[in-house]
């Protein structure tokens, strides 16, 4: 059982930037990649950002839609994920969510392959 609880979400403005946290706690250990992924009213859910967590390179995985703008990184020493978000566009706002998959996946993308999830921290960007 994997707990994970995001933090920092908020309003900015367009250009603007963001910083979110994802507290992980239980049996960290057994995760294989920790991802956060957004999800905007009547949309489905999106991956944006994801990090293996079992490899020594700890390879890094973005949308197209965010590369060069977000970027996901790790503090194992503290069980905590984050993803630092600059130049936010109004279309980055959605619900984002941390995630954690607990065994290799074909589609690091998709949500259905994802085990335990936070319960989501608010992004708005507007002017």
């Amino acid at each position: 059982q994997v707990e994970l609880v995001e933090s920092g979400g908020g309003a900015v403005r367009p250009g603007g930037s963001l910083r979110l946290s994802c507290a992980a706690s239980g049996d960290t250990s057994s995760a294989w990649y920790m991802a956060w992924f957004r999800q905007a009213p009547g949309n489905e859910r999106e991956g944006v950002a994801i990090i293996s967590v079992r490899s020594h390179f700890r390879n890094t995985y973005y949308a197209d839609s965010v590369k060069g703008r977000f970027t996901i990184s790790q503090d194992t020493a503290n069980n905590t994920l984050y993803l630092q978000m600059n130049n936010l566009k109004p279309e980055d706002t959605a619900l984002y969510y941390c995630a954690a998959a607990t065994e290799v996946v074909q589609n690091v993308y998709a949500a259905r392959q994802y085990a335990y999830w936070g319960q989501g921290t608010q992004v708005t960007v507007s002017s």
